[in-house]
């Protein structure tokens, strides 16, 4: 679902998207030329996007900085060796007994072993490299890892080529 500057709010089911804009509260942006919804006297589109035809004025969204969330900007992989099979821990990249902050910068998913390995040392002086450099998530980074699965037709409107 598009604001009415077209940037994206939410994700919503099929329902929501065909009740909008029956009621005349959003346009279909984009449909599915595949899906047809039908009634006994009419064919519908099957919206893919949508967008409202009223601005929505919403606060800066920001993400919530919690385990869930950062294993989520990581791909539940370990930002050392790569690994998604091992059980994860989070781990901070300067340790806080060096004066490391609970910031999204500093926060990473580390597989026990590497977490092991890197103990209360920075990457650099246990000998690994991160794969991934830690970065604060914003909503459309978070919008598109929520989802599990991205269909083309929404790529242009999360600025995704």
């Amino acid at each position: 679902m598009l604001n009415q500057s077209y940037e994206p709010l939410t994700i919503c089911n099929v329902k929501k998207a065909i009740l909008l804009t029956y009621l005349g509260k959003a346009d279909i942006v984009t449909d599915k030329k595949s899906l047809k919804l039908r009634s006994v006297r009419k064919v519908y589109p099957w919206p893919s996007v949508i967008k409202l035809n009223t601005y929505i004025r919403l606060p800066h969204k920001k993400i919530v900085l919690s385990r869930k969330n950062i294993l989520k900007r990581d791909s539940h992989r370990c930002v050392y060796c790569g690994r998604g099979d091992l059980p994860l821990t989070i781990d901070h990249i300067i340790p806080k007994s060096r004066g490391g902050e609970d910031v999204w910068e500093n926060l990473a998913a580390a597989c026990l072993p590497c977490n092991n390995k890197k103990g209360d040392r920075t990457p650099h002086e246990a000998g690994l490299a991160l794969k991934i450099k830690p970065y604060a998530p914003n909503h459309i980074n978070y919008l598109i890892n929520s989802m599990g699965r991205l269909e083309e037709s929404w790529k242009p409107y999360l600025f995704q080529s």
